[in-house]
């Protein structure tokens, strides 16, 4: 649709022999001022002008910008793309689908039901590091990511070919955000004539990663990327922007991680949570791309909306490095310098807070043992470890230190190893150091591994090491520096203990094109880093199953053991259900790991290992410098390796263009499939929204606390036997060994209304000192599932709520958090505060979020969780108006205030409609 052009900013802007309409930035007072992601918000405003969504009032709210208003004026962003990934992906092509035929049921055209602005879904999801420490692992994993997923990568080849503007990378190719940085990525659109900024929506809280290369984007829910690729665009209020200045110049020997690592720390203290952070300042300069693209990878870990860094010189470097031609990079120079987008270091736009940070102040670092902001000095490592385990384990356990001295485990007993006859194999002894101090409990068990290398394992051993994740693999800095740290290593003889599952999982196959050409691939084969995937693998929790004899001792001895990982998330419950503590580190950390084998270690004073030479070999002895890392980099990486790579990238190899396709404007759902089945979104729907009405005779389903992530609430990891969705695939017949993951059947809701609330690690306070998916039946006074509960419930007709506290629905942009929730037949949910992207989500399926009064809790108000609740002032919204609260009233006498969180009117809008698939479908009929 073309603009109003209200400010006359249509002009042109002639690149090479091409020229583009643009809309300019300078036709609207106060532009010159305003930080370079609210120019980008400007100019999008400016080019879809319509007169009703976007108005000029709009523009000129947007120019008057008040850094110090708190955000109350909303407007319309409309993304140039949507971005996603097959777990989040498949669901919306689901909804898709099942959207073409509502459709069609209530006398539409089906064919409407199609993508708008282009959709990019790459296939990263899936794989699972089932195999390791073996060459043909790559090979055995791709070929069972196949035999599980036969049906989901039907389905996707079906959506492919039925819906316009849809594309599929397909499995095997990279991460689904490293692969938008290399290749999907425009830095500035061209289309239909027109050139502006590339912006997108993505479905998974991680699309910030395109943040480094000055693209604005961020993570939404499924469901509003559903609404975005049909032309919906996004509410939102103008946001606070933090200016974050940087000077100086990161020490020698650390890394992009632990920069990001320092800067999650300082903005989670700082407080972030729905603002745009923008990166500024003489020290821009000084941050390559990757390290850019790794900073705002982690926004979601800070809470901020984005973190972006504005276009420069060293943009123009990546881009023309990952095989963007040149008229790309000329145009993306040409359009940032006349529309005032182009970094001057100099400059100081006007901000709502402002932090610094001087790179020089940078030390080594890693994050856990369960959240990404817990930063851990190196050098403290060992030390914050142990006070940690503190939560995790008791003296009790295993005998005081005292009583686990070296009396119990005598030299003439000592465990022996894989190679016990090389001495560079001798471990740090984890034995003596979990002894050793604070009293902290001691637990050694022997074990004799699959391969029949015998040892010791107790608390706090290393047992995953994995080199993953679009947050650093997507970086040459670390990739390059990991694979040294790994040559050195085996130079000087030292190899990884046995009980340490080593994964490598890149998020590009560039990464594996330049291991080969430094020659460097070996060298991490022979510590067991061989290549398990192109995939998140273990961020996500596809970390596969540890060896059996290590999985066994670990449970029978209730050892809290380790994984060190290279990426984003260390929630609990997330990486393997076999493993309590988890910490984020830069790869070279991680090979370092693997190579002490326990985090019981002060790795800065502490010998790694013993060298072939007999002398004790240190990290700082093995760690490289960063002129050879360069040197490497300079020599190793080349951008034809980017065009050849992704040459075809939708194209796929033979496996994935062998698959049979369904054809049709419709989709032909197969009553037995187990991983594609019709969701009841549209059932009995009307062409009319009915009125929304108040709650009353609720009950609580749950009673959580702070920090509850989308982790807890939506379906991930592997499905348990006993669990809900265990037993319904077994009563259709599907193996154990074939039940796949949560994320692979996100395609089946009956799978994930099984796994809503169901992780191992929540702590519903209604069953105290259990946990996973349990509550009580308020009906029958029993302990029971969660899903067996909301059954219950609604069959008595019996709506539910769920009481929480802060930061609600923290983590990733998990649609199924929300759908869910609301398949469960919860309407609202009371919480102390919530993270941006769930509490959306929540709205966007029809459920209520409403926060308790400033300064209180369930705890406070008296709440229990087992009494009735009733939640009135919810049908003024049917006036066309959004109350600031509701009356929240128990049988118990308890009264409150609730703050009502739908923050737009277009949130609004979607409530009323039951959500924001039924108000897009009935705005496409109406048309």
């Amino acid at each position: 649709m073309a603009s109003l052009d209200s400010f006359g900013a249509r002009s042109r802007l002639d690149v090479g022999d091409a020229s583009y309409e643009i809309f300019t930035v300078d036709k609207v007072e106060g532009h010159a001022r305003l930080p370079y992601s609210l120019k980008i918000l400007l100019e999008n405003l400016l080019r879809t002008e319509d007169g009703a969504n976007i108005t000029a009032d709009h523009i000129r709210a947007l120019g008057s910008w008040d850094p110090e208003a708190e955000p109350s004026v909303e407007i319309q962003f409309t993304p140039s793309r949507v971005l996603m990934q097959d777990f989040t992906g498949v669901p919306c092509v689901v909804d898709l689908a099942t959207m073409r035929e509502a459709v069609r049921d209530l006398g539409g055209d089906p064919t409407k039901v199609n993508p708008l602005a282009p959709a990019e879904l790459v296939i990263d999801h899936s794989v699972i590091a089932d195999l390791f420490g073996r060459e043909d692992a790559f090979a055995r994993n791709v070929e069972l990511e196949y035999q599980r997923n036969r049906e989901r990568y039907q389905f996707l080849r079906w959506g492919q070919s039925a819906f316009n503007e849809f594309k599929v990378v397909p499995p095997g190719t990279g991460i689904v955000h490293q692969v938008n940085i290399e290749y999907l990525a425009r830095t500035v659109m061209e289309r239909n004539g027109q050139a502006y900024p590339d912006t997108v929506v993505g479905t998974d809280s991680h699309t910030t990663m395109v943040n480094g290369l000055g693209v604005l984007g961020w993570g939404v829910g499924g469901i509003e990327a559903e609404a975005a690729m049909l032309g919906q665009p996004v509410s939102m209020l103008i946001p606070r922007v933090v200016g974050f200045k940087l000077h100086g110049e990161a020490p020698a020997g650390t890394t992009a991680t632990d920069l990001v690592l320092t800067i999650t720390e300082m903005l989670r203290k700082h407080g972030v949570v729905g603002k745009f952070v923008e990166f500024y300042g003489p020290g821009v300069g000084a941050v390559p791309l990757a390290n850019r693209a790794t900073i705002g990878n982690m926004s979601p870990e800070y809470g901020s909306t984005v973190a972006i860094f504005p276009i420069d010189e060293e943009t123009l470097r990546y881009l023309r490095l990952t095989g963007r031609g040149d008229q790309q990079v000329a145009l993306v120079e040409a359009y940032a310098k006349r529309q005032g987008m182009w970094h001057d270091p100099d400059a100081e736009p006007d901000y709502s807070e402002r932090l610094e940070l001087d790179l020089s102040t940078i030390e080594p670092s890693l994050a856990g043992p369960k959240r990404p902001q817990d930063r851990v000095p190196l050098g403290s490592a060992k030390t914050l470890f142990r006070s940690a385990l503190t939560n995790y384990v008791t003296a009790e356990e295993g005998g005081s230190a005292d009583e686990a001295s070296a009396e119990s485990f005598p030299a003439s007993d000592s465990p022996t190893y894989a190679h016990a006859d090389d001495p560079a194999d001798q471990p740090h002894d984890i034995v003596s150091a979990a002894a050793g101090a604070n009293g902290r409990a001691s637990n050694p068990v022997r074990v004799t591994g699959d391969d029949g290398a015998r040892f010791e394992l107790d608390h706090g051993a290393v047992v995953i090491a994995a080199i993953t994740s679009c947050t650093n693999t997507s970086n040459p800095q670390v990739m390059i520096g990991a694979a040294l740290l790994a040559r050195n290593a085996v130079d000087k003889g030292l190899s990884r203990k046995p009980w340490v599952k080593t994964t490598l999982a890149p998020g590009s196959k560039v990464v594996m094109d330049y291991y080969e050409r430094a020659g460097l691939t070996p060298y991490l084969e022979k510590l067991g880093f061989h290549l398990v995937g192109y995939g998140c693998t273990t961020c996500i929790g596809n970390s596969g199953p540890l060896p059996e004899a290590i999985s066994a001792a670990v449970n029978e001895a209730d050892l809290s053991v380790v994984s060190v990982l290279s990426g984003n998330r260390n929630f609990e419950g997330r990486i393997n259900p076999d493993v309590k503590m988890n910490y984020l580190a830069s790869p070279p950390l991680v090979v370092a790991y693997a190579l002490a084998g326990t985090m019981d270690i002060d790795l800065a004073n502490e010998p790694l290992g013993t060298g072939s030479d007999g002398q004790p070999v240190y990290l700082n002895d093995i760690w490289p410098s960063p002129t050879e890392i360069e040197d490497v980099i300079a020599k190793a990486i080349a951008s034809e390796m980017f065009t050849r790579d992704y040459a075809d990238v939708f194209t796929g190899d033979e496996r994935w263009r062998s698959l049979p396709t369904p054809t049709g404007d419709t989709f032909s759902w197969d009553g037995e499939s187990t991983y594609v089945r019709k969701p009841p979104y549209f059932e009995g729907m009307s062409p009319e929204p009915a009125p929304v009405t108040d709650i009353a005779g609720a009950r609580v389903l749950a009673r959580l606390g702070d920090s509850v992530t989308t982790d807890h609430i939506s379906p991930a990891g592997s499905i348990k036997p006993d669990s809900p969705a265990g037993r319904y695939l077994a009563e259709r017949g599907v193996a154990r060994h074939e039940f796949n993951s949560y994320g692979s059947r996100r395609g089946n809701h009956e799978v994930m209304i099984r796994g809503t609330f169901a992780n191992i690690r929540l702590r519903n306070q209604l069953v105290e000192g259990v946990e996973g998916g349990f509550t009580v039946n308020h009906l029958t006074g029993e302990q029971t599932t969660i899903y067996d509960a909301s059954v219950a419930y609604q069959e008595a007709g019996i709506p539910l709520v769920i009481l929480a506290g802060k930061e609600y629905g923290s983590g990733s942009s998990r649609d199924w958090a929300a759908k869910g929730t609301m398949l469960l037949g919860v309407r609202a949910v009371i919480a102390e505060s919530y993270e941006r992207i769930h509490r959306s989500n929540l709205i966007g399926m029809g459920v209520l979020p409403l926060q308790f009064p400033t300064g209180q809790d369930a705890r406070s108000l008296g709440l229990e969780g087992t009494e009735t609740f009733t939640i009135t002032g919810v049908e003024q919204l049917n006036e066309g108006t959004t109350p600031r609260t509701v009356k929240v009233s128990t049988d118990a006498g308890v009264e409150f205030d609730a703050v009502v969180r739908i923050d737009t009117p277009g949130e609004a809008d979607y409530y009323r409609h039951g959500g924001i698939l039924q108000f897009v479908l009935r705005k496409m009929l109406a048309h």
